[in-house]
């Protein structure tokens, strides 16, 4: 069999256990074994770091407590409070399955892995994550720094992204799962493992408790291993901001309701030229035909999944707008209430977009 778990790595899993009590981070979601909490901090630390979740996180549940209150909250409100984390569809997500979750589950998140994965947005890592955890159910997850964990104390090789070994991987995490007192436990501590030891970079293969056993550590494979695809090459996007103000309020634009980023607030935008074959981002042009650029007063960078972006940010006159249009004075008391793109947060927070306030 090729992807065969090696004898002894099932004795091995009480060594992981006993670090991972040692030596695990101590982070607002792990406060307690709320299934609410643990729902939205997976969602959140899908794709992003834990040092940009965790401040989202608390001020996401001290906003909204409950899933009773996420299933009642306005989607402005849900992508206002997670506004920086990006993938924005997440939130979307998350709002449409806690009113499942309170129509259809009495407001608890179901313990039964099929009736998880039926809610939106909740797909095997998230739903292994929220049943073991939150629920003590011997339910197995896998993410990256499972696959690195796996692929290199195995010594697999191959895309753990797909195939045979994206299987392989799988069924390894169900099979050392089994049988546990917490399984909880056991799928935080291979991912702690993969965090704060099993690094892509420069693993410390020394403060490993799977060291002795590791393929990968053993053969001197472990910066090969896993054998992930190539990443995509960066993309430059370059754009103009219009920055309107006047007294007390910022000219923004809502973006259509389909799409990237869609429904969130921003500054007036447009592309300058695209290379062939390449999607914009933003349209060629201003939203409104009566905006005048006055000069520019500063520039933001910013990433996009893998695009790159290089913003000038331009002062404007606005000009009479359109009542029905897409562009409208947002005081800025309502700022925090909107929810804004990532990029626009930092652009507000830029030295001199408070110098125009």
């Amino acid at each position: 069999m090729p992807h065969a778990i090696p004898e002894g790595a099932l004795l091995r899993r009480a060594d992981l256990l006993e670090w991972f009590a040692a030596h695990r981070r101590e982070l607002p979601w792990r406060a307690d074994r709320d299934p609410y909490r643990v729902w939205i901090s997976e969602a959140m630390l899908q794709q992003t770091r834990v040092e940009a979740a965790r401040d989202h996180f608390e001020r996401f549940v001290r906003a909204l407590p409950t899933v009773r209150d996420l299933a009642a909250a306005s989607e402005d409100e849900v992508l206002a409070l997670w506004s920086g984390l990006g993938y924005y569809s997440r939130a979307r997500k998350l709002r449409e399955a806690a009113q499942v979750i309170v129509c259809e589950h009495g407001g608890a998140f179901p313990r039964e892995l099929a009736s998880a994965l039926a809610l939106p947005g909740v797909g095997p890592y998230t739903a292994g994550a929220v049943l073991s955890i939150a629920h003590g159910e011997p339910v197995p997850l896998v993410d990256g720094n499972v696959e690195r964990v796996l692929c290199r104390w195995f010594g697999w090789t191959g895309n753990p992204k797909q195939g045979a070994l994206k299987r392989a991987l799988w069924d390894a995490a169900a099979r050392l799962v089994e049988g546990l007192p917490d399984p909880g436990a056991w799928n935080q501590a291979v991912m702690e493992l993969g965090a704060l030891v099993c690094t892509p970079r420069t693993p410390r293969c020394d403060d490993c408790p799977l060291a002795p056993d590791c393929v990968a550590r053993a053969t001197g494979r472990t910066a090969e291993l896993p054998e992930l695809p190539r990443r995509r090459e960066a993309i430059l996007v370059e754009l103009e901001i219009a920055l309107c103000r006047k007294p007390g309020a910022w000219l923004l634009e809502r973006r259509p309701a389909g799409g990237r980023m869609a429904g969130l607030h921003e500054f007036p935008t447009r592309e300058l030229a695209v290379r062939e074959g390449e999607e914009r981002l933003y349209p060629a042009r201003f939203a409104s035909s009566t905006l005048r650029v006055e000069g520019e007063v500063g520039a933001v960078r910013h990433t996009i999944t893998h695009h790159k972006i290089e913003a000038r940010a331009l002062t404007a006159d606005a000009g009479p707008l359109e009542p029905d249009g897409p562009l409208r004075w947002v005081p800025d008391a309502e700022l925090e209430s909107l929810g804004l793109t990532g990029m626009t947060r930092k652009v507000l927070r830029a030295d001199f977009a408070r110098a125009l306030c």
